[in-house]
């Protein structure tokens, strides 16, 4: 199926980039559940699959809001109001969605088989097998339809619990990646035109004299279903699709897979360790290094051969210089390395 979006001049002069970690929350979510066609973020979801189950996010508000194929709930998607909107942003944004855009949103699931009345929502998903998890997603969307204000803060809180474990310990690599591409195709707009750039974002997207086509299964994109403008935003985990969504008055979202994803989670090479050494000394240096892959204090003892308590010290004064960061995941805290020491070690 083709569908087209007319673009006027006011449109075109109204089109613009951002960086949503709304979108990588629900682009990854989705790479989860349906534990298939994960490349190239099979490392990812090695590192990341077992946490989130241990956790119970595979069995929580966002199984039921974000199937493995197909449409998802478009309130977790709000209108970025900025290029570089933060994650709380959207989350305020998302716990002041309007009652009637729940509503909506939940008919279509149910339409599409994934929600309330439809059919079998469990179909094409990876982590679940119907029964009981079934009845459970279907009776949170059934809470989601009567009390919305209230389950929309949890859904909230759910999502922050999400991102701490999945996405915070990377997401100096993949905003990186996204920043990059912002501001490469925004060069591209400037030397060669919008309709260039438009046609260059994705196989299945190509600029036809004044209309943007996509050749898309679900969610025809077409002005009458939305606002002015458009919003571009790149995607480590939307690969190897583009999707849309289509929300009247806001101007539509088209996610694309970002330039480069298939960088974020190969190893890091490390050529100024010796030089970072003499100034942080070989322990941290150590560290650091390690911190390639978000790790325990008691996996980098085991893998440095240092003792858990040095560890710890070492990761407070790291942390402190602001060259590592921690996110908890269940009952441990994950280190990971920011863009800063990325930089340090990588010149």
């Amino acid at each position: 199926m083709e569908s087209g979006l007319s673009f006027s001049a006011a449109d075109l002069a109204q089109t613009r980039f951002a960086v949503s970690p709304m979108w990588e929350v629900v682009t990854s979510y989705r790479i989860l559940a349906r534990q298939s066609d994960t490349a190239p973020h099979r490392r990812w979801v090695a590192q990341v699959g077992p946490r989130i189950a241990r956790a119970g996010l595979d069995r929580g508000w966002l199984d039921a809001l974000i199937p493995g194929h197909g449409y998802l709930a478009d309130f977790l998607n709000p209108t970025p109001t900025g290029p570089f909107p933060t994650l709380e942003a959207e989350l305020d944004a998302i716990r002041r969605t309007p009652a009637e855009q729940v509503h909506n949103d939940l008919d279509m699931l149910g339409r599409e088989g994934n929600g309330i009345g439809g059919g079998d929502g469990n179909r094409d998903r990876g982590w679940t097998d119907g029964g009981p998890v079934s009845r459970g997603r279907n009776s949170r969307l059934g809470v989601l339809r009567e009390a919305p204000e209230e389950a929309l803060r949890k859904i909230a809180d759910e999502i922050e619990a999400y991102w701490e474990i999945a996405l915070a310990p990377y997401w100096a690599r993949i905003q990186k990646v996204l920043e990059a591409d912002v501001f490469h195709r925004a060069r591209q707009v400037a030397e060669h035109g919008s309709a260039r750039v438009l046609s260059e974002l994705h196989e299945t997207v190509r600029w036809d004299d004044g209309t943007l086509r996509l050749v898309r299964l679900h969610c025809a994109l077409t002005r009458d279903q939305a606002g002015s403008g458009l919003l571009l935003i790149p995607s480590v985990f939307a690969w190897p699709k583009v999707l849309t969504r289509s929300v009247h008055p806001d101007p539509p979202q088209l996610a694309y897979p970002a330039r480069g994803i298939g960088t974020v989670w190969e190893p890091r090479t490390t050529g100024a360790t010796d030089a970072v050494a003499a100034v942080l000394g070989r322990s941290r240096t150590l560290l650091l290094t390690e911190l390639d892959t978000p790790s325990s204090t008691t996996r980098l003892a085991a893998h440095c051969g240092l003792s858990a308590a040095g560890v710890s010290q070492h990761l407070i004064a790291l942390r402190n210089a602001g060259l590592v960061t921690a996110h908890r995941s269940g009952r441990s805290v994950l280190y990971a390395r920011t863009a800063v020491a990325d930089q340090l070690l990588n010149p």
